[in-house]
This record gives C-alpha cells, sequence and structure tokens, in this order.
C-alpha cells in the first residue's frame, strides 16, 4: 500500500460527513417553522389543527435528525478508524524498514508520538473536526440566506461578521504554524525522556538521581507546559477579538433593522426573528473560528505522519542470500554513528569460514559495531563487506539476518510464554525441537522447576528471570535458529559466577557445530583458544593471530594478557 493510499479518505468518512450537514440543514429548517408559528401567533390563526401539524412536523424533523446523525456520526467513526487503521499498520511495516542508526534516542521519542498522538490527531480530523466545519458552514451559508430573505441589509451585515474569520484565521493559523510545531516537537522529546526515565527508574534511584533530582524530565515537562502556555497566549487572544467584533452583529442588526419596522416595511415578527437570528449565527461563527484553528493545529500531526512515512527505508535486493561458503570479510570498511566522529577508519580483515574468531578491545573501540555491520543493523559509510565472497552492500537486511544468529549481553524477550520467545528463532519448530535447544542450551533444568515449565511467563523483557536465566534463552533460541553465521557479544558480561558458569557451558554446546562464528569477549582467557584473534584499537585491526602469535608480538594484546594475568592472581 502506497503513501497516497494510506491517508486516502473511503465511502464510510463521506457518507458520514454528509450526515453531519444534512442533520446540520436540518436543525437549520426549525427556524422557517418558529418563523411560520410566530407569523400564525401574530396574525391569531393560531389553531389547534396548526398546533398539532406544526408539532407533528418538529417531530418529525427531531426523529430523522437522530436517525441521520446516529447513521452519519457511526459512519464517520469507522471510517476514521478503518484510516487510522491503515496508518497503523503501514508505518508498523515502514518502521521495521528504515535504517537502525535513525533510532536514537530523540528519533525513538519522535517515533512513538507520531504513531500514538499524531494518528490520534489526525484521526480527530476525519472523525469530529471536518464533519463540524462543513455541518457549521453550511447552516451558517442558509441561515445568512434565510435573514436575507427577510431583510437584505441584515444579511449583508452577518456576512461581513462571517467574513472577518478571513484576516481572524490568517492571525491564529500564523501563531498555530510558529508556536503548534515546537509543542509537538517539545512533546516528542518530553515522551522520549519519560521512556528514558521510566526504563531507568530502578538505576535513577540506586543513585538518587529520581523524582525531582532528575534534571531532565523535570525540563522536559517545564518546556513543555512553557509552549502550551504560550500556544494558548497567544492564540486565544486572536479568537477574543475576534468573537467581539462578530457579536457586535447583534446591536448593529437590531439597530438597522429598527427603522425599517418603525416605519411600517418589516413587520414585527421579521424583525424579531431577525434580531434573534445573529445570536445564533455568531456563535456559528466563533464555532468555525475554534474548529478551523484545532484543524491547523491537528494538521501538523498529519505533517509528522507523512514525515516518518517519507523516512528512507534500507535499499537492497531482496533475492535469498545462500552463500556456499561463509567467510566473511571487510574491505576497508569506514562507519561513523555522528558525522565526523568515525568509529571504524578503513578497518580491513578475514573471519574463516566455520571457524572462530574473537574479537577484543578497549571499550569503545567498535568491537559491536563490527557485529552490527555484519548483521546489517547499520551501513557502512565506505568500503565492502562479504560473506562468501558475495558483497552485501546491495543485500537486503533481512536476506542477511537470515544467514546469522546473534546473543547479544543485552537479552530482549517478550511478555510472553518461555516456550513462545524461544520458538520466535524458528516459528515453525515444535515443542520437542524447542525443548532439545534448551537442554543444548543449558537452560532446560531451570525451566522444568518453575510451576508451569515452558509454559511460564518471562514478564515485560523477561523481568520474571535472572540475567543468567535470559541469557540462556537467548542462547537456545541461536541453537534453534540453526544459522551458518553465529554473532556473540559479551554474552557472559555481568553474570555472576554460577550463571557465567552454566552460559559457558551453553556457549560450548551451541560451538559444537561447524559454524562461522565471531565471538566478542571481555575476558581473553575465554577466547584464548579461538582460531583467529582480532584485536581493535582507533578503529582499526591493530593486531590479528592465535593467542600463542599474539604474545609473541609482544603488542596489545600481550599487554592486555599480562594485565589480566595480574588482576586473577
Amino acid at each position: 500500500m502506497r503513501e497516497h493510499d494510506v491517508l486516502k479518505k473511503n465511502k464510510n468518512f463521506y457518507i458520514g460527513v454528509g450526515g453531519t450537514v444534512l442533520e446540520g440543514l436540518l436543525s437549520g429548517s426549525l427556524f422557517l417553522l418558529l418563523y411560520s408559528v410566530m407569523q400564525f401567533l401574530w396574525a391569531g390563526q393560531f389553531d389547534l389543527n396548526r398546533v398539532l401539524m406544526l408539532t407533528g412536523a418538529i417531530a418529525g424533523i427531531f426523529l430523522l435528525r437522530i436517525l441521520i446523525y446516529s447513521y452519519g456520526y457511526t459512519k464517520a467513526q469507522i471510517g476514521g478508524a478503518e484510516v487510522s487503521q491503515n496508518i497503523r499498520l503501514f508505518m508498523g511495516d515502514h518502521l521495521k524498514r528504515i535504517p537502525l542508526s535513525r533510532f536514537t534516542q530523540g528519533q525513538t521519542g519522535d517515533y512513538i508520538n507520531t504513531i500514538t498522538s499524531d494518528v490520534n490527531n489526525y484521526e480527530k480530523i476525519l472523525t469530529h473536526k471536518i464533519g463540524d466545519l462543513a455541518k457549521n458552514f453550511a447552516l451558517s451559508i442558509m441561515l445568512i440566506v434565510f435573514v436575507m430573505t427577510i431583510y437584505v441589509p441584515a444579511g449583508l451585515i452577518l456576512l461581513a461578521a462571517d467574513l472577518l474569520l478571513i484576516p481572524g484565521l490568517w492571525l491564529s493559523f500564523r501563531m498555530v504554524k510558529k508556536y503548534g510545531k515546537e509543542k509537538n516537537d517539545i512533546c516528542a522529546e518530553n515522551v522520549s525522556s519519560i521512556v528514558e526515565y521510566v526504563s531507568g527508574i530502578q538505576t535513577f534511584r540506586a543513585y538518587g538521581v529520581g523524582g525531582l533530582k532528575n534534571k531532565t524530565v523535570i525540563s522536559a515537562m517545564r518546556d513543555f507546559c512553557r509552549i502550551s502556555f504560550v500556544y494558548e497566549a497567544k492564540v486565544l487572544p486572536v479568537g477574543a477579538g475576534l468573537g467581539i467584533l462578530i457579536w457586535l452583529s447583534c446591536p448593529l442588526v437590531i439597530w438597522t433593522a429598527y427603522a425599517p419596522w418603525a416605519a411600517g416595511a418589516i413587520d414585527t415578527v421579521s424583525y424579531l426573528l431577525v434580531c434573534m437570528l445573529p445570536l445564533f449565527c455568531s456563535k456559528l461563527a466563533n464555532a468555525i473560528f475554534v474548529d478551523l484553528t484545532s484543524y491547523k493545529n491537528l494538521m501538523i500531526s498529519k505533517g509528522k505522519i507523512l514525515g516518518v512515512m517519507d523516512e528512507p527505508e534500507e535499499s537492497g535486493s531482496m533475492e535469498a542470500l545462500r552463500p556456499a561458503t561463509h567467510e566473511i570479510i571487510f574491505d576497508h570498511v569506514d562507519f561513523a554513528y555522528v558525522p565526523g566522529e568515525p568509529v571504524l577508519k578503513q578497518a580491513s580483515f578475514t573471519v574463516p569460514d566455520q571457524k572462530l574468531t574473537a574479537i577484543v578491545g578497549d571499550s569503545g573501540s567498535g568491537k559491536s559495531t563490527i557485529l552490527n555491520l555484519i548483521a546489517k543493523y547499520y551501513e557502512p559509510a565506505g568500503g565492502v563487506i562479504s560473506i562468501g565472497g558475495k558483497p552485501i552492500n546491495h543485500v537486503a537486511a533481512e536476506r542477511v539476518l537470515e544467514q546469522v544468529s546473534m546473543v547479544d549481553q543485552d537479552v530482549f524477550l517478550f511478555d510472553d510464554t518461555i516456550r513462545d520467545n524461544i520458538r520466535h528463532a524458528r516459528p515453525g519448530a515444535s515443542d520437542a525441537e524447542i525443548e532439545a535447544a534448551c537442554r543444548e542450551a543449558n537452560c532446560d533444568g531451570f525451566i522444568r522447576r518453575l510451576e508451569k515449565g515452558y509454559d511460564t511467563p518471562t514478564g515485560e523483557n523477561g523481568n520474571l528471570l535472572s540475567g543468567g536465566e535470559r541469557q540462556r534463552l537467548s542462547i537456545a533460541r541461536a541453537i534453534l535458529k540453526d544459522s551458518p553465521i553465529l554473532l556473540l557479544d559479551e554474552a557472559t558480561a555481568s553474570l555472576d559466577i554460577e550463571n557465567e558458569l552454566a552460559v559457558k557451558q551453553a556457549i560450548a554446546n551451541l560451538l559444537k557445530a561447524k559454524k562461522t562464528v565471531v565471538m566478542i569477549a571481555h575476558t581473553l582467557s575465554i577466547v584464548k583458544n579461538a582460531d583467529q584473534i582480532l584485536v581493535v584499537a582507533d578503529g582499526t585491526i591493530k593486531e590479528s593471530g592465535t593467542h600463542e602469535e599474539l604474545l609473541a608480538m609482544n603488542g596489545k594484546y600481550a599487554a592486555m594478557w599480562n594485565a589480566e594475568q595480574k588482576i586473577t592472581v
């Protein structure tokens, strides 16, 4: 589905708007009946038959209005909900194709705000604002024409009062354009700050920076309060001033029509009605101003939606990647998260097929970046990355990830059962295959000790399990997926001794199969038996070789090894 099809208004929407307008015109027709009743009363011709006839007409119009309003309102709600559903489905599908480098904290707040608040705002436009505006415009025109049939100058005054909406809305739209976008941006930043605060509340409290001490969240909330006040302070005076001018049409019509009434050119009933209708017309004009100002503000949300929809997706061929071998080659690869601050500079190395390659180096040297580039979570700024001799620069990330299993130090689990969390690695896997993978991952034992076994919920992001248990479930997923390339990112970091031993045994079982393995480890003793060790420093591969070869070089690796040995003694 293309962008313009997603935002395209549907049949239900147009039926809803039509029903709302028709209901509004029927409500206006009651003034015609009122005029007739007043004429009969003034002429002394009001009898029981006319009472019954007019009462029946009013009851019929009222019943018809209820039916039309109910049908139109329901259709408008359905039509608007269909559009917002299409938008959410499109954006959900689109977001999974946006490069991961776009998902910074601030940008994530924008995405969350757009998918939730902005889509809701756009739905309000479709379900309420457009229908109300069309109804009020039609009813205003109807009443002005009706007044003109009675006394033309009074109708012209009402028309002039409505035309004052043009300069008033021009000023209002300028304020909305200037402050509305700023309000929307600050709201997105506020969402980002709150998401970060809620996610890290445990850490904040542990270090005594929760509540009022969290300056980032408080500052974001103050900014939002400030811009909300400024926005109202700039728009409200325009509406108030316009309202005063529009309501002046009431005494002006009374004064203008008085002379013709006194001279007998206008009958008393017509004069009374002409004096009454400006009150209703002024109320309609104020409603149009408020709704159009709100409409303009809500249209900022449409712009945000289109902005996300227009974000470029990851490019690349969707043809299956089936190399005969799975060696990985980096050929002069450059990468930077922030322009001008390179993480990798002309990095070149080869990961042999079906061998274990370990990557070591200082924190922030680019180790995890290498894994992310292999998995195509990020795109290199320069150079070529190949798998089995086939460059992956122009291959879709989904096709590359079919060849890769990853075990990260930060394990993400869905709020689901243990069984279904593991099954995500291979949706068609049987229960027996899942349990076999868990035995290999050294987690079958603790799972069976749980009250519901494999049907035990893991909680939100696995919060009902320990770090070591989550890590072993992650390894079980990698075993079940059984991809030819395995990426391990400090899988034993931040674990206690008991869990570290259990996870190391699980990794040992995982490494039994012949796979191309790239492992990042913070402890050199874990990787000393690797087929190849790469030492990363300053964005380049400083040294490479086996453990013995690197020690013989007496370079950075040897210094790291010696330092580790002193710590463990």
